[in-house]
């Protein structure tokens, strides 16, 4: 995603911006703690079976610059995939939060001082992120200890990280308990791709699904849960995510 065919005519910037599958996995990851269920005790059982927690890496290989969207309990395991496709090392140049769900801000632990230290790192956040970040602890000791630099971002308003990708954040409908939530469109010198990690349902929201993914080159999208019924002895109407069955036959006609 977000590749193009270098121009023989262009200078010596060829290398496309591109992006990474870091993790596809829910909040907890899979194997999921305390699961001891057939889907988790292979995982359990081999390591190369386990998913790492939903995230993307963002990469400019001119610049050597990289982002990570969302800061994920695997986060140390992440940055060092993220260098090592992309030659890098150290802390990222970014990281974009879509909301404060454990699974995709809690990884900015690892930045503090108990952990690598990073100076100053900017951190992408809507308004009740960036107020929760800056007024609840422990997350307000990496603002105040310098290891983290808070960023505004506002619903629909493209952000540049650097003169050759742009980061759209797009408010979406689900749990807010503590904040808002953001999907993005990510967006290079010829490409474009969505990411929507989280939201209750597609209908709940006025911006419809395939508008968006019509605009866009590759989509990644919520896949929390493949159908009903997956979680037996809890309410599911109180995790509300589209499951993959009800997405794909909205998406059929596209």
């Amino acid at each position: 995603m977000l590749r193009r065919m270098p121009d023989p005519s262009a200078d010596a910037r060829t290398a496309s911006p591109f992006v990474l599958v870091l993790g596809i996995a829910q909040d907890a990851g899979h194997p999921q703690v305390g699961c001891a269920a057939a889907c988790c005790a292979a995982a359990w059982a081999d390591p190369a079976a386990a998913h790492r927690v939903s995230c993307l890496g963002i990469v400019d290989p001119d610049s050597g610059e990289r982002w990570l969207v969302d800061a994920t309990p695997d986060l140390p395991a992440q940055l060092r995939a993220l260098g090592a496709a992309t030659g890098g090392a150290g802390q990222p140049s970014g990281v974009l939060l879509t909301h404060g769900h454990i699974g995709h801000y809690t990884g900015l632990m690892y930045l503090g001082r108990e952990g690598m230290d990073a100076a100053a790192v900017p951190v992408y956040a809507m308004p009740r992120m960036r107020a929760y970040l800056s007024g609840s602890g422990p997350w307000e000791g990496l603002v105040t200890a310098g290891n983290i630099r808070l960023v505004d971002l506002a619903d629909g308003r493209a952000v540049q990280l650097n003169e050759r990708i742009a980061v759209t954040p797009l408010r979406v409908p689900h749990r807010g308990e503590y904040t808002e939530t953001a999907g993005y469109i990510i967006s290079g010198p010829e490409r474009a791709a969505l990411f929507i990690p989280d939201i209750d349902r597609w209908e709940r929201w006025s911006t419809p699904i395939e508008a968006l993914i019509r605009r866009v080159d590759r989509a990644w999208l919520d896949g929390t849960f493949y159908a009903a019924g997956e979680l037996p002895g809890r309410d599911m109407s109180q995790i509300p995510h589209p499951t993959v069955t009800a997405s794909m036959a909205r998406l059929a006609p596209l």
